[in-house]
């Protein structure tokens, strides 16, 4: 977290960490040379797709058409630093839009875009609004699947591009000179789509033939995957999208007795690892297992309630700790486990890991606070 907490105040030296856990941060993010007061509160977990939050009114205004983005941003980035970062591209965008409100367009401007829409197509446009400052452009991919252009034109178009809003798991930057029309964003749109065929694929697969437990509904962005192998067993990938076919980041999660074979298996398989073959196919290769089939199974099979709070979500975050013992297996979420064991008073502390038994065996185990 040091690292982190180094790269977060050099990107915004205004916001700071309110607790020792690392979990609130308050300050000010600048933008165009202006602070805006905001807090960011992270779950025990910090997983940022289950984040909140909260700013000054005046922010909340200017970003107020962007909240779309910004939920898509919290579930597609990987730590605080990446998200900070978004969120100020994102404010800088919003600013300069909201100045450009006041900026009278030349009659230049409209007829250029009019002519602009006209030949690219009325087909390819989703929505243009009142004010004829925002486009939506909308596109299929060789696969057939939709996906949306945001255009935020200002008032200098074509001397100057639009900014362009996509949900791709990479950064989106157009090539562009004065004498380009929309048909060249739209262009390079449709090229960066067929650049990104092979990941999509190999995601689109993996939500189709296994139950994938998080996230519930991944967008465009989303580069993760927890995929569930058997009751409370589960692995989380973490895919590169520009490199789909190589092997991902793998992070097993349940109870010990569980997974150490699967990571055996992974350590041992992963040089038959074959780019050739889709990502799943490997994935079930190295591991010498069949993901449990959708066809076969219900979500509900491995879906199981934490044994603590009995509930199956706690901040929109399902069970991520299981007891060891075999004969046990219970399931719980990492901040309702240390809790509990906090609460106890034949628990032991070692820094910031807590020992102490579970409430359905009492089995000695342990939960450790930064987990």
């Amino acid at each position: 977290m040091a690292g982190e907490g180094t790269a977060l105040l050099r990107h915004c030296p205004l916001l700071l960490p309110q607790n020792r856990e690392g979990t609130a941060y308050e300050g000010f993010v600048t933008a165009q040379g202006r602070d805006f007061h905001i807090r960011i509160l992270l779950p025990m977990d910090f997983q940022l797709k289950n984040a909140s939050l909260e700013c000054s009114w005046h922010l909340k205004k200017i970003l107020h058409g962007y909240r779309h983005i910004l939920k898509q941003r919290l579930h597609s980035c990987p730590d605080l630093v990446s998200f900070m970062v978004e969120l100020k591209t994102v404010l800088e965008i919003a600013l300069k839009n909201t100045q450009d409100l006041h900026i009278p367009r030349p009659p230049e401007y409209y007829s250029c875009l009019v002519r602009d829409l006209e030949v690219l197509g009325w087909n390819k446009v989703a929505y243009v609004d009142t004010g004829l400052t925002t486009v939506k452009l909308k596109a299929e991919d060789s696969c057939g699947r939709q996906h949306l252009i945001i255009l935020k034109l200002n008032a200098k178009y074509p001397t100057e591009p639009p900014d362009c809003l996509v949900d791709f798991p990479v950064q989106f930057a157009i090539s562009w000179m004065p004498q380009n029309s929309l048909i060249d964003i739209y262009n390079q749109f449709l090229a960066a789509l067929e650049s990104l065929k092979e990941f999509w694929d190999a995601m689109d697969e993996i939500d189709g033939k296994t139950w994938v437990l998080e996230p519930e509904n991944p967008t465009r962005s989303a580069t993760t995957r927890r995929i569930a192998i058997g009751n409370n067993v589960s692995v989380n990938i973490e895919v590169d999208p520009r490199h789909p076919n190589m092997l991902p980041e793998c992070y097993f999660l349940g109870a010990d007795h569980a997974v150490n074979p699967l990571r055996t298996k992974l350590n041992n398989n992963m040089h038959s690892w074959d780019p050739g073959i889709s990502l799943l196919q490997n994935l079930q290769d190295l591991l010498e297992i069949d993901f449990p089939s959708r066809a076969v199974l219900e979500k509900s099979d491995f879906a199981k309630d934490c044994g603590i709070c009995y509930a199956y979500r706690l901040a929109g975050a399902p069970p991520d700790q299981v007891c060891d013992d075999p004969r046990c297996g219970q399931p719980f979420h990492h901040a309702c486990l240390y809790e509990w064991l906090q609460g106890l008073p034949s628990s032991r502390q070692s820094f910031n890991v807590i020992f102490g038994e579970c409430p359905y065996c009492n089995k000695v185990r342990k939960s450790d606070e930064d987990e």
